[in-house]
C-alpha cells in the first residue's frame, strides 16, 4: 500500500501562512501540519487548529530564528542577550561544530518548546526541524532524547535520497541546484539517524521528497511527485500560504511561492489522481 503524509511547515509563523494551511487541509489534500513554537502567530495557529482536529499537528523545532522559548539566561550560547536565536543555519551550525552552543542548552530550548505546544492542548504527532537542523548529528542526538522524554515516537527523517533529489529537478526543466547539493551532502548523516531511530524508538516514513524542489513546487510538479510513490510510506515537505504584508516582514525567501503550494494542494484534479492510484493520505498520527 503507498501511504503519504503531505506537510506544511511553519504553521504559527504569519496569519496568511496559517490560513493557507487550513484551507489546503479543510478543501484540499494537505494532512498534516509543523506548529512553531515560538512563530509570531502561534496562538492563532493553534485556535485553527483546535477547530481542525483532522489535521495532524507535530511541532517544528526552532534553532535557527526567530527568539528562544525558554528564558534567554537558560540558554545563553544559543541565543543573544536579548533572546534572538541564530540568523542563519550555517552560523548555527558552525557554533555548534565549533562547541559553542552547548547541548544542554539546545535540549532545554527543545523542552520548551515541546512544552509550550503540549500546554496549548495539543498533543504532537512528531517532530521535525526548522532548515532541517537535526541533519546535524549532535542535533540530531539531542531531538531524539527529547523527544523520547515526551514520549513523541515518530520524528521527519529530513534526508532526500539522491535519486529522487535529482528526478525532481528534471521535472517540467526546473533548476534546483543548490537545493541538490544539499541533498547530497547530508546524506553522511543517514547511518547516524537510523542509528539513534533505532536507540531511541524513533519511527520515519520510507521515504522523504521535498527538498530539491523548495520554493517551486506547483500543481504540476506536486503532480509528478506523487505519481513516483513506492509502496510504504512517503512524506512530501510543503510551504503552503497566502503571501500578505505579514509574511514579507518575516525575510523569508519563500513569500509568492508559498501561495502556489497553496493553490497546487486545492487541485481537485489531485485529489482525483490520489483516488485513481490508491494512495491513502494520512498523517504522521497514523504512521504505522
Amino acid at each position: 500500500m503507498k501511504e503519504l503524509i503531505l506537510n506544511a511547515d511553519d504553521f504559527g509563523l504569519t496569519l496568511g501562512i496559517n490560513e493557507g494551511i487550513i484551507r489546503a487541509h479543510r478543501d484540499g489534500i494537505l494532512t498534516s501540519a509543523t506548529l512553531m513554537a515560538n512563530g509570531p502567530r502561534f496562538d492563532d495557529a493553534v485556535e485553527r487548529a483546535r477547530t481542525n482536529p483532522s489535521l495532524g499537528v507535530g511541532v517544528h523545532l526552532a534553532l535557527v530564528g526567530g527568539r528562544t522559548v525558554a528564558h534567554v539566561g537558560r540558554v545563553a550560547s544559543l541565543g543573544d542577550e536579548n533572546g534572538d536565536l541564530p540568523k542563519s543555519l550555517g552560523t548555527f551550525v558552525a557554533k555548534v561544530t565549533a562547541g559553542i552552543i552547548r547541548r544542554e542548552h539546545i535540549e532545554t530550548e527543545l523542552r520548551a518548546q515541546i512544552e509550550k505546544v503540549r500546554a496549548s492542548g495539543i498533543e504532537p504527532t512528531h517532530v521535525d526541524t526548522h532548515k532541517h537542523a537535526h541533519a546535524h548529528p549532535q542535533v540530531m542526538e539531542s531531538v531524539a532524547r527529547v523527544a523520547r522524554e515526551f514520549g513523541i515516537t515518530r520524528i521527519r527523517k529530513p534526508f532526500e535520497a539522491l535519486r529522487d533529489s535529482w528526478n525532481c529537478t528534471r521535472i517540467e526543466g526546473v533548476g534546483g541546484a543548490t537545493q541538490l547539493v544539499a541533498s547530497a551532502a547530508a546524506q553522511v548523516s543517514v547511518p547516524k539517524f537510523e542509528i539513534l531511530s533505532r536507540e531511541y524508538g524513533l519511527r520515519s516514513p520510507d521515504r522523504f521528497l521535498g527538498v530539491a524542489m523548495t520554493g517551486q513546487i506547483n500543481s504540476a510538479i506536486l503532480r509528478r511527485m506523487i505519481d513516483t510513490l513506492t509502496d510504504g510510506s512517503t512524506e512530501i515537505m510543503l510551504h503552503p500560504g497566502i503571501c500578505d504584508d505579514d509574511l514579507a516582514r518575516t525575510g523569508s525567501r519563500l513569500q509568492m511561492h508559498r501561495q502556489t503550494e497553496m493553490e497546487a494542494l486545492l487541485d481537485p484534479g489531485l485529489r482525483r489522481l490520489v483516488m485513481e492510484r490508491g494512495i491513502r493520505l494520512i498523517s504522521y498520527r497514523e504512521l504505522n
